[in-house]
């Protein structure tokens, strides 16, 4: 099902049209109500009138993570704080948070683009879904909390954490859609061997998952484990939060709501744009957000764009898996490492379970990189051989992916950190 055919199926002439016309808009009300942008604007002298066509977005300079925290609280807010009916924060762990505010119509707009996600994930009116995001400040809940409402599924708000209630509530309320982050299904699945709960007391058919990456790898453990269907969504708290992009059950890319959001893809050290289908950093524009407008938002995200037509019928853009950010990239001896890379060898291996950790230090002047991983199975501890084979493996595949060596560890099971929310792979001691 589509949820909204008529801008979901539009032609690229079309949706351009339309994406230059809010383009134009987004651009006048930030230089007429932000300072911030009027002054950026002002220094290199640009005008709202120079944007005539859509390439003209480069000319705009970039907005930064930093932008909105030196701006704390509303100084980047377009709309006076009575039009201002919602205030969410990021969950940052240093410093203060970044704040956004929502209008009337923001909330709309938000609602709208969820319910697409939903649909194109395969969900509707007759599921019972429930939501371990946390609810607050943080987008994740709420953003996910409306959309469905729109679109008429039974909504189970129970936040996140407490995951002996998740399972009751799951098997008691015949919950058949579960929203929260990939690591916390898969952790969900570990607690439920523990509880005596069987999986054909659970009526779960499809998982809506996102606030964290994850690879093909990892979506196949999760659809093993629990017998579902697993879909990623993409969003940020800067230019909304989520409802960016979805997954279709096609599996080929996010689907971008592009009347909402216009997305380029820069190299990120030169700024400069890179074609559909390269590999760079995305930036987002809003297009429609009253309250807090965000122009050519950096978001350190690495992915590409393509606009090939897919099998859904949808002829929106999409945007591919996020490979990691800018600034979790680890540089290890002069090679670029990305922890989705550790993840994707890990994910295929028998032997092996879900939960690892990446440990990065210093030895002398050398960068050193240990990856602490989970037995299945704690028997094979007590078989030195068959453990030393296994790690060697590990190894090899790794050094084969990285083409750096990487120490492997392996632990006992269920003795890795797990995660209600995002989850913090890479301690870094450097």
């Amino acid at each position: 099902m589509i949820w909204n055919t008529e801008m979901e199926r539009l032609g690229r002439g079309e949706v351009e049209k339309i994406q230059l016309e809010r383009l134009k808009w987004v651009v006048n009300r930030a230089y007429d109500n932000v300072p911030f942008y009027r002054e950026k604007f002002d220094k290199i002298g640009l005008l709202p009138s120079h944007i005539k066509r859509l390439e003209d977005i480069s000319l705009i300079p970039f907005t930064y993570k930093d932008d909105l925290r030196d701006n704390y609280p509303y100084g980047l807010f377009a709309s006076p704080m009575k039009e201002i009916v919602r205030l969410h924060a990021s969950s940052g762990t240093t410093g203060k948070p970044i704040v956004v505010g929502y209008t009337r119509a923001d909330l709309e707009n938000w609602s709208e683009c969820i319910a697409r996600l939903i649909c194109m994930a395969g969900g509707g009116s007759d599921d019972i879904a429930q939501i371990a995001f946390g609810y607050g400040l943080f987008t994740g809940g709420f953003g996910l909390h409306y959309g469905l409402e729109k679109v008429g599924a039974t909504v189970v708000p129970i936040s996140s954490g407490n995951s002996e209630m998740q399972l009751m509530l799951m098997k008691d309320f015949g919950t058949t859609l579960f929203i929260s982050t990939p690591s916390y299904i898969l952790y969900l699945s570990e607690y439920m061997q523990e509880t005596g709960l069987k999986m054909s007391d659970i009526r779960l058919r499809l998982g809506m998952f996102g606030g964290e990456g994850h690879t093909p790898e990892m979506r196949a453990e999760i659809e093993r484990r629990w017998g579902i269907v697993a879909t990623e969504n993409y969003g940020l708290t800067e230019v909304m939060g989520p409802g960016v992009s979805g997954e279709c059950t096609e599996f080929c890319g996010m689907h971008i709501n592009e009347d909402h959001f216009y997305p380029e893809v820069i190299d990120g050290e030169t700024g400069a744009p890179k074609a559909i289908g390269e590999q760079g950093e995305l930036v987002l524009t809003t297009l429609t957000k009253e309250g807090i407008p965000m122009l050519r938002y950096r978001t350190k995200d690495i992915t590409f764009l393509d606009d090939r037509p897919c099998r859904c019928g949808r002829a929106s853009m999409r945007m591919n898996k996020v490979l990691g950010r800018t600034d979790d990239m680890l540089i290890i001896r002069g090679v670029n490492v990305f922890p989705s890379q550790i993840e994707s060898v890990l994910m295929g291996l028998s032997h092996i379970g879900p939960h690892y950790q990446i440990v990065v230090s210093k030895k002398g002047f050398m960068d050193m990189i240990e990856v602490q991983v989970e037995l299945a199975d704690g028997t094979l501890l007590e078989n030195y051989r068959a453990l030393e084979e296994l790690e060697k493996s590990v190894h090899d595949k790794l050094k084969s992916t990285l083409r750096i060596d990487a120490a492997v560890k392996l632990v006992e099971p269920r003795t890795l950190t797990r995660f209600t929310g995002k989850a913090k792979r890479v301690q870094d001691l450097r």
